[in-house]
């Protein structure tokens, strides 16, 4: 390097003062956010497991043919069931707790932010370079400040999660509300609707299907980030890879990363369930809907 024409630019070692800074400055936050994190992931997780694994298996079978159809609660049915038979059942609910808890923190950061950014363009500008970084930075690397900050275990990998599975959160946010009918906008206005009314009466309802897949982005975003965590070790399904590649344990792998498939299918089938209500009604949807108009 001394006889390059470059000079040598010490951005890391800018970052790992940042990184000591907060660390010393900010330990009361990090051990406040650790603690309310790691409070919910246990209490998510109590829940899942306190019933036995078959009444949770027809709760998500029941969901599946609720908002989707009957075939997709067969498979729901069948696919849970492969997992508990594998004993795999409480490493994927700490999975589906850590996937849950990241998504509710990532949607409760995205979605506003692509709020602004649809209403602001000057805040738009200074959010796509933000994501673009976020989407491109590799997904190990999120999880070297996370351990620094909160140490190892399911925190740091729902931080990671977190910051991982924001962005596609915030474009179509951004891009739903921007895709509105300027025309509906107009005329919410002439009535004499305020802003904010439009926004909440008018643009979201409109967007609603787009913000659901950007919500459905986020969550196999998460899914994927916190298989990932396992490296960092947080427990789960994630941990089961981890252990599976550094011992070449062929079964184990397997199981794990069938466990992974299943909760991805499920999560993904769901929320784009929920996503296109007029697309998707399962018919158990359709017989209760038409029995309380009946009664």
């Amino acid at each position: 390097m001394e006889d390059s024409v470059f000079p040598r630019i010490e951005i890391g070692s800018w970052a790992e003062s940042i990184i000591n800074w907060l660390t010393t400055n900010l330990s009361a936050l990090f051990d406040f956010i650790k603690t309310v994190i790691g409070w919910m992931v246990d209490t998510l997780d109590s829940l899942l497991l306190a019933p036995e694994p078959v009444v949770l298996v027809i709760i998500f079978a029941l969901l599946a043919w609720l908002f989707r159809s009957w075939q997709f609660g067969i498979a729901t049915a069948i696919g849970f069931a492969l997992i508990a038979s594998m004993d795999q059942w409480a490493n994927a609910m700490l999975t589906l707790s850590m996937v849950v808890i990241a998504t509710i923190f990532a949607v409760a950061i995205a979605v506003p932010i692509g709020i602004l950014a649809a209403r602001s363009s000057a805040a738009s500008a200074v959010v796509k370079p933000v994501l673009d970084f976020m989407q491109t930075m590799p997904a190990f690397v999120y999880l070297i400040p996370a351990i620094i900050f909160f140490s190892v275990g399911a925190v740091p990998g729902v931080v990671a999660t977190v910051v991982f599975s924001l962005p596609p959160g915030v474009r179509l946010t951004e891009l739903g509300i921007r895709q509105v009918d300027g025309e509906t906008v107009e005329a919410g206005a002439a009535f004499g609707a305020t802003p904010r009314q439009i926004l909440r009466g008018i643009q979201i309802p409109l967007a609603t299907p787009t913000i659901m897949a950007g919500i459905n982005q986020v969550i196999m975003l998460a899914l994927s980030m916190v298989v990932i965590a396992g490296f960092v070790g947080a427990d789960g399904l994630g941990k089961e890879v981890v252990s599976s590649i550094s011992t070449l344990d062929i079964p184990q792998g397997v199981e794990a990363g069938l466990g992974v498939v299943v909760l991805a299918v499920f999560l993904d089938r769901l929320t784009a369930a929920l996503g296109n209500p007029g697309e998707y009604k399962g018919s158990l949807y359709r017989w209760l809907r038409g029995a309380l108009k009946r009664n």
